[in-house]
C-alpha cells in the first residue's frame, strides 16, 4: 500500500489483500508461505515517475521485480543487493542517473542477478564512470605534476596499451564459450554460431519444430536448460520476423511470457535461445494419449497463466500488443505447470488502444482465426480474445478446435452449442477428468470461454474483465474443494470418535 501511495496508482483490482485469498492484484504474485509473501512485482510501463520508492526495500521475500519503462529518476538504491531472494531487477527504460551499486553490479556478474539497466542514459556503469574519471583527473594532474613525472606517466602509458594490446589479442582468438561466459553478464546476450552449435551439442536433439524452423535442446555453461529456435533455409519466416521477434522479445517481460536468453544473428545463421519448458506445450498435455493428464484445476490455473501474459500484451504494454497466433501449441508449461504464451515472431504493436490494423498477409491458426478478422482483415486486440475463448474451450472439453470426424472436421464450437442448449455439461467436460470438477464452476468456465467468440468482435469483453472471472472461477473451484475436504474430515471423525457417542 505504501508503494501504492508513493507513485499514485490507479489501478481497479489494487484493492484488499494481495495474496489472499488468492493473488489478485495485477502485476503480482506471492507464494504460498503462510502468511504468503510477495515473490513478484512488475510496474513496468506504469507512467512512474520520482525516485524509487523506499518501500520497494521492504518486499523481502521480492524474486523479480520489474520497473522498466517508466519515468523513474534518482539514483539506484545499493540495498536491491541486501535482499535475499532477488534473482530478477529491470530498470531499463528510465532516467536514473550516478552510478551502479558495486554490489549489484557484483551479483550481475556472478549470475545471481540478472540485472537490465539499458536506456538510462545519465547512468554511470562501471567502464564510463572510470573513464569519466580518468577525464577529470588526467589535466587536473597534469597542470600540478612536473615534465619530468609526465615523461614517466607517458612511458608506463606506452607499455600499459602496448601489454593491453597482447591482452586483447589473446582474448580474440580465444573462441566457443570463454567468450559466452563474459557476456553472460547481461541479458539477451548476442551468441555466435559456433556458441550455439556447442550449446546444442551440434544439434542432437529436436524437442518441436514450427514456422520458424526446428527447436532443440540446448545446456548453457551454468547448467541451466534452454530451447535453441533455429532459422531453417526454407523457413516462411525470413530475417524481418527474426528482428521484429527479438525486438519484442529485449523489451517484453512477463511471467507468463516466456523469456528471451539470446540469440544469433549470423549472416545465414539465425536462432533465438529461449528458457526451456519441462512440460512441452499445452497442446501435447491435452492430447488423448498423453501420459499426464491435466486435472480441473490445473486447467483453469493455466487459463489465469494464459490471461495474464495476454492482458499484459494488450494493457501492460505501450503501445498494445496484439498476439496474432494464440493456440494451445503456443502455451508452454513449466517443470510446475505454469503456462508461458510464445512465439511472437508474428506480434503487432499497435499506436493507440484502439487502433486496429488491415493486413494481407496470414495470420493466426485455422480453428482459432476471428471470424471478423478473416472476413475484413481488420485486426485487433479483440481478434486474441476470440482465439483465448477458443483455447478456453480446449481446456474444457479435451477436445481440439477442429474435430475430425466421419464428415470431416467439425468446429469446436459447432460441437459444444447443442450440449450447451441441452444444459449437458458432463458430456461437455473432458470424460478424462472423470466428474472431478465442481458443476458451478465448470458452468462459469463455459460461460467465460462463449463470451469470447461472438462473431463481432465488439461483443467480445477486454482480457481484463476476462482475466477477473477466472480468477474468481478458480477461486470457486478451490473453494469447492476445501469444502469436500473439510465434509470428508468430518465424516472421518464422525465415523471414529464420535460414532459411539451417536450410539
Amino acid at each position: 500500500m505504501a508503494i501504492k501511495k508513493a507513485y499514485k496508482i490507479d489501478r481497479v483490482d489494487w484493492q484488499g489483500d494481495p495474496c489472499l485469498p488468492l493473488p489478485t492484484w495485477s502485476g503480482l504474485q506471492c507464494n504460498n508461505d503462510n502468511p504468503p509473501r510477495i515473490i513478484s512485482l512488475n510496474l513496468s510501463s506504469s507512467q512512474l515517475s520520482g525516485n524509487i520508492a523506499v518501500s520497494l526495500l521492504n518486499l523481502r521475500a521480492i524474486q523479480s521485480l520489474d520497473l522498466s519503462n517508466n519515468e523513474l529518476t534518482g539514483t539506484v538504491p545499493e540495498a536491491f543487493a541486501q535482499l535475499p531472494e532477488l534473482t530478477i531487477l529491470y530498470l531499463n527504460g528510465n532516467k536514473l542517473t550516478g552510478a551502479v551499486p558495486y554490489s549489484l553490479k557484483e551479483k550481475s556478474n556472478s549470475g545471481q542477478l540478472q540485472l537490465s539497466l539499458d536506456g538510462n542514459l545519465d547512468l554511470c556503469k562501471m567502464d564510463t564512470c572510470e573513464k569519466k574519471q580518468r577525464s577529470f583527473l588526467v589535466p587536473v594532474i597534469a597542470s600540478v605534476i612536473s615534465v619530468s613525472v609526465l615523461l614517466l606517466l607517458s612511458i608506463i602509458t606506452i607499455f600499459w596499451r602496448l601489454k593491453r594490446g597482447r591482452l586483447n589479442v589473446s582474448l580474440s582468438s580465444s573462441v566457443g564459450l570463454s567468450r559466452k561466459e563474459l557476456s553472460l553478464k547481461s541479458k539477451n546476450q548476442p551468441f555466435t554460431y559456433t556458441e550455439i552449435v556447442s550449446i546444442t551439442n551440434n544439434f542432437q536433439t529436436i524437442i518441436g519444430e514450427g514456422g520458424f524452423g526446428k527447436v532443440y535442446l540446448g545446456n548453457l555453461k551454468d547448467g541451466h536448460q534452454v530451447a535453441v529456435k533455429l532459422l531453417s533455409q526454407s523457413s516462411r519466416q525470413g530475417y524481418k520476423e527474426f528482428l521484429a521477434e527479438v525486438q519484442l522479445l529485449m523489451i517484453v517481460h512477463h511471467r507468463n511470457l516466456v523469456s528471451l536468453v539470446g540469440y544469433c544473428n549470423e549472416h545465414e545463421n539465425m536462432a533465438l535461445v529461449y528458457e526451456y519448458m519441462a512440460n512441452g506445450n499445452l497442446k501435447e498435455q491435452l492430447l488423448e494419449n498423453s501420459t499426464n493428464m491435466l486435472n480441473w484445476r490445473e486447467r483453469l490455473q493455466i487459463a489465469v497463466d494464459a490471461a495474464q501474459g495476454l492482458e499484459y500484451l494488450h494493457n501492460g504494454c505501450r503501445p498494445p500488443i496484439v498476439h496474432r497466433d494464440l493456440k494451445s501449441s503456443n502455451i508452454l508449461l513449466t517443470e510446475n505447470l505454469q503456462a508461458k504464451i510464445a512465439d511472437f515472431g508474428l506480434s503487432k504493436a499497435f499506436a493507440t488502444e484502439g487502433d486496429s490494423h488491415v493486413i494481407t498477409d496470414p495470420a493466426g491458426t485455422l480453428g482459432y482465426i476471428d471470424p471478423e478478422f478473416r472476413a475484413s482483415g481488420n485486426l485487433n486486440k479483440k481478434s486474441d480474445v476470440y482465439s483465448f475463448g477458443i483455447l478456453m474451450c480446449e481446456l474444457i472439453t479435451g477436445q481440439p478446435p477442429l474435430i475430425r470426424g466421419h464428415k470431416g472436421h467439425t468446429h469446436i464450437l459447432q460441437w459444444v452449442s447443442p450440449l450447451v442448449e441441452r444444459g449437458d455439461i458432463q458430456s461437455i467436460i473432458d470424460s478424462r477428468l472423470q466428474g472431478e470438477f465442481s458443476t458451478n464452476c465448470a458452468w462459469k468456465a463455459l460461460e467465460i470461454a462463449l463470451s469470447c467468440v461472438p462473431s463481432t468482435s465488439r461483443q467480445r469483453p477486454d482480457m481484463s474483465d476476462i482475466l477477473g472471472e477466472l480468477k474468481e472461477c478458480l477461486a470457486m473451484e478451490m473453494s469447492s474443494k476445501m469444502s469436500m475436504c473439510d465434509s470428508v474430515e468430518m465424516n472421518l471423525v464422525l465415523g471414529t470418535d464420535m460414532a459411539p457417542n451417536l450410539r
